[in-house]
């Protein structure tokens, strides 16, 4: 909005205490010296107590001490109109800039924000989230003020602000005490809404409470009286001028002008006539001095109040349906009589204002029920007429009653595209519901309630499964319309954890899908969301048929693709052979696979990554995740999408032993998750990665109070969460010592995994865990229990986890077994990605032997992972036998030319006959750290070198 500047500057009386504060806030802006900052002022109080005389003040004296100023205000009748006042605060910074200044300008936000800012139009594909999008409009503000600082940041009648606009700056207010940024903001404290409640308590943080404007004194409403119409008003004249006036300060300054105006004599005699003045400023007086008037000019305020702020006269004009003199006519009496504002000599041309929202709000009410829904009817065809688009006549329409009209109905559906697209769902939503009560045609109502459902998917869940079922039961000759519908209720379905009733959605309707293609986009959904159920009750049969199909199919389309991609995550979790896995995987990566395609979900990218982290290959995998992460920032996905990419992603660097690295990674994914909400599945990822993090780093008692704030444990999830969240709780149980607790959950996983034919140790080590814990009261059963997780981990192939299952074996084994399972252990290990199993097994081979080499390399690989429990314990131990603690060691991330050379070897190795008898080597360090540092086991490391030469080059 650009900003205008005082029209009168007005004398203002009993506000030299808020106008202190102005000024001290200012001072702070714009001065020296390390306190100058930025700072957030509120100011409240009902309507006409002087808040936008306030604002316009501090406007001019933000002015004179050369600060940039945003301006902005809301409006009673553009609520409903998404980021109508942030593109008032933004848009002038940026006019008269072309596109490609534009993309220069903002970057990678470019196609996020600027639609919603008005500054370029939205482009088909994926809209960004609303998370998202505050991200961009965050960086968009920060961006500008630090360019233009000092910056005064002025929203009045913030009351009246879109959800949107108002959303995202009670968010970005904290950020003005670290930015050259004074935040200023005016609202009724009544009218306030709730998403803007920051606004109520933020300032008490910033060191001042919200100011609240209270009613003008006698003396002061006296002061008023006197500088209006003369210093001879009499005593009881201005008393009684308080009285009617209750003090309000925009009541008072109007009655004097019109005591002015009718040249009253301010004497006590003339007392009585001011109560009568004064109801003509409000209510039925209003109204009546309006129809005195005429009424082309009451049409035209009619039509004023209907179109809201900075209203084109032209526009106006139309909607009264008066002539262009009529309008200018009409303009003039209502300055006259002081409805609208009189021009101003810097903005000549500037739309038409009231002179008070209270004036606006009371004409607006006047207008009889019918005149005003006709008018905003006439209002919506003009503004579309004047090249306004749909999104502008779209919060007319919604003022409108249903007439069956079908413009009405296309208008909508183009506004509510448009917004979607933007990043605001739930205006969408909002005109969606409205078209549908016009209602539409016969053959589109199913479009609209598939669009209403597609708009109402983040916020109302319930409600969008309710308007998709109803979309279904609606006949249509479209089948690729039907086939979306379907789609999506199972995804809403899957995304409200009832993923049993996603899979029977689809299974309903895919014998009806006679196109063979459709049918298979079906099926390939139906096992996304049955490999998700962690109650599915045929999961064995499910993965035969998954397998059946996957098998003979060439990828030779996104659906392929991803039906093979489902078949490498079932292999997986079924601990069938790496190489299986990794050859599924393979066929799905042929190609670049997008996480962010328009009409699927990303899961299937994130298990085709994920894959390659089971199967010791997780720099793929979080090459993967970097190329899927970049990707879904670009499209603006910052709640959910990026929450699971970073939670992960910090799994993957755990599995790595890089556990600095995952606690930072899962503490940015849990701060993500928050803002999606607690208990949602990103949620439980989140919390999930963090504890089994902590753990490893030995900070047990932080991961129980980090479970106890997050309420984790039972209820536990009806979708699969890996790491498996109920395996997680028991771990946690068992650091604490609780162990019959502990049991009871991880016998609770057998029974619930085990028939659903998921045996990998290496995905979900249940058996481990429960090995440990039945030790102490029943040895077979716990040395039966390891030694099937270690048949499992063989039967996967994967080092990592057959190294982890041995050391386990060899915790609960005989004594005499226990150094010839962990010296396997070892060597498996060494020449593994997996740090961290590393340094425990060589802890527990060093204790075991009581080998001072063994313990001080256990200390360094422990201290290089950042698992700083177990380098304190492994410390001990070695101090006891006589040994020095390692000093100096550094973990550095490229190769050292000794690896390097050790890497080479291990390839060219490769190609040298297997001998018949195998003997395990002994651990080659260099190897061991050249693995680690390229995040794979000795088969990946041909392909894990080149893609280390592409990354260097």
């Amino acid at each position: 909005m650009t900003d205008r500047r005082t029209r009168t500057r007005r004398t203002m009386v009993e506000r030299d205490a808020e106008l202190a504060i102005v000024d001290e806030a200012l001072d702070q802006l714009t001065g020296p010296g390390p306190d100058a900052g930025g700072a957030l002022l509120a100011f409240s109080g009902p309507a006409g107590l002087g808040k936008t005389t306030l604002l316009a003040e501090l406007r001019r004296r933000a002015h004179a001490r050369h600060c940039t100023v945003l301006a902005a205000r809301g409006g009673e009748q553009e609520q409903s109109q998404p980021f109508h006042v942030a593109r008032q605060l933004i848009q002038p910074q940026l006019a008269g800039t072309s596109e490609q200044e534009l993309r220069a300008a903002l970057g990678g936000w470019y196609s996020i924000v600027g639609p919603a800012l008005g500054l370029c139009a939205p482009e088909q594909g994926v809209p960004p989230d609303p998370q998202g999008l505050r991200d961009g409009l965050d960086w968009v503000l920060t961006h500008l003020v630090v360019k233009r600082a000092p910056v005064a940041l002025v929203l009045d009648d913030a009351h009246w602000a879109d959800p949107e606009s108002l959303g995202w700056l009670a968010a970005f207010a904290p950020r003005a005490e670290h930015l050259p940024l004074l935040l200023v903001v005016a609202y009724r404290p009544d009218e306030l809404p709730e998403h803007a409640d920051a606004f109520r308590t933020l300032p008490g943080r910033a060191g001042q409470r919200p100011l609240p404007l209270a009613p003008l004194t006698p003396a002061a409403v006296a002061t008023l009286v006197r500088e209006s119409v003369g210093a001879h008003a009499g005593d009881a004249f201005c008393q009684e001028a308080w009285a009617v006036t209750t003090g309000n300060p925009f009541e008072a300054v109007e009655l004097t002008a019109k005591v002015r105006g009718k040249g009253l004599t301010p004497v006590e005699a003339n007392a009585p006539q001011l109560r009568d003045l004064a109801a003509a400023q409000r209510g039925s007086g209003l109204v009546a001095r309006l129809e005195r008037l005429g009424p082309s000019t009451v049409r035209f305020a009619w039509a004023c109040a209907v179109l809201g702020t900075a209203i084109p006269q032209d526009l106006a004009a139309r909607v009264a349906a008066l002539g262009a003199e009529e309008a200018v006519d009409a303009t003039r009496r209502l300055r006259d009589a002081r409805i609208l504002s009189a021009a101003t000599a810097e903005e000549p041309d500037a739309g038409l204002e009231f002179v008070h929202p209270l004036i606006a709000t009371g004409i607006y009410r006047a207008i009889p029920d019918a005149l005003r829904v006709a008018l905003h009817g006439k209002a919506a065809a003009a503004v579309v007429d004047a090249g306004l688009g749909s999104s502008a006549a779209a919060r007319h329409l919604l003022e409108t009653h249903p007439e069956n009209d079908p413009w009405v109905v296309r208008t909508l559906r183009e506004a509510a595209g448009e917004n979607l697209r933007a990043g605001a769902p739930e205006a969408a939503r909002r005109q969606l519901a409205r078209a549908l009560l016009e209602p539409p045609d016969f053959d589109e109502r199913a479009a609209v309630l598939y669009e209403l459902g597609c708009a109402s998917l983040l916020t109302e869940p319930a409600n969008t499964v309710n308007h998709l079922r109803a979309a279904l039961a609606e006949p249509s000759d479209d089948p690729t319309l039907r086939q979306g519908i379907v789609i999506r209720l199972a995804q809403v379905l899957a995304h409200s954890d009832r993923l049993a009733e996603a899979s029977e959605s689809l299974a309903r309707e895919i014998p009806y899908t006679q196109d063979v293609r459709a049918r298979l986009r079906l099926q390939s959904e139906q096992f996304m969301w049955d490999a998700f159920n962690a109650a599915e009750t045929d999961s064995p049969a499910r993965s035969r048929r998954l397998a059946r199909l996957a098998d003979r199919l060439t990828g030779r389309d996104l659906t392929e693709r991803y039906i093979i991609g489902l078949r490498a995550w079932d292999a997986c979790l079924r601990g069938e052979p790496v190489d299986v896995v990794l050859h599924h995987a393979g066929r799905v990566l042929e190609r670049p696979f997008s996480w962010a395609h328009e009409d699927r979900g990303f899961e299937v990218p994130v298990l085709a990554a994920m894959v390659h982290m089971y199967a010791d290959r997780p720099g793929r995998a979080e090459e993967l995740f970097e190329a899927g992460t970049a990707e879904f920032e670009r499209h603006g996905w910052r709640g959910a999408h990026l929450s699971f990419a970073y939670s992960l992603r910090a799994y993957v660097r755990y599995r790595r032993g890089r556990l600095v690295e995952a606690e930072e990674l899962a503490r940015a994914g849990l701060r993500l998750a928050e803002r999606v909400g607690r208990r949602t599945p990103v949620h439980w990822y989140a919390i999930a990665i963090l504890l089994t993090t902590l753990l490893a780093r030995g900070r047990p008692e932080e991961a129980w109070e980090l479970a106890q704030e997050h309420e984790y444990g039972s209820p536990f999830p009806a979708a699969v969460v890996f790491p498996d969240s109920q395996t997680v709780y028991a771990e946690l149980l068992l650091s604490r010592g609780e162990t019959r607790a502990a049991i009871v959950e991880l016998e609770a996983v057998d029974r619930r995994l085990t028939p659903r034919g998921i045996q990998n140790p290496s995905w979900c080590p249940w058996q481990l865990h429960l090995a440990r814990a039945v030790a102490a009261d029943d040895p077979p059963r716990a040395r039966a229990l390891a030694d099937d997780a270690v048949r499992r981990a063989r039967a996967f192939g994967a080092a990592s986890g057959i190294g982890q299952a041995l050391r386990v074996a060899a915790q609960v084994a005989a004594p005499e077994d226990r150094a010839r399972l962990l010296q396997e252990a070892v060597t498996l290990l060494s020449a593994s990605p997996a740090g961290y199993e590393l340094a425990c097994a060589l802890a527990a081979l060093g204790t075991e032997l009581r080998d001072a080499d063994l313990l001080t390399q256990a200390v360094v690989t422990a201290r290089e992972c950042g698992a700083d429990g177990l380098a304190a314990e492994t410390t001990e131990v070695l101090l006891g036998l006589g040994g020095a603690p390692p000093h100096g060691q550094t973990w550095e991330d490229g190769l050292t030319q000794e690896e390097r050379r050790a890497a080479d070897l291990a390839v060219r190795a490769e190609k040298e006959p297997v001998p018949e008898v195998v003997v395990l080597p002994a651990p080659d360090w260099d190897l061991s750290s050249a693995c680690r540092k390229l995040g794979t086991d000795r088969p990946g490391l041909r392909e894990a070198l080149e893609a280390f030469a592409r990354s260097s080059t």
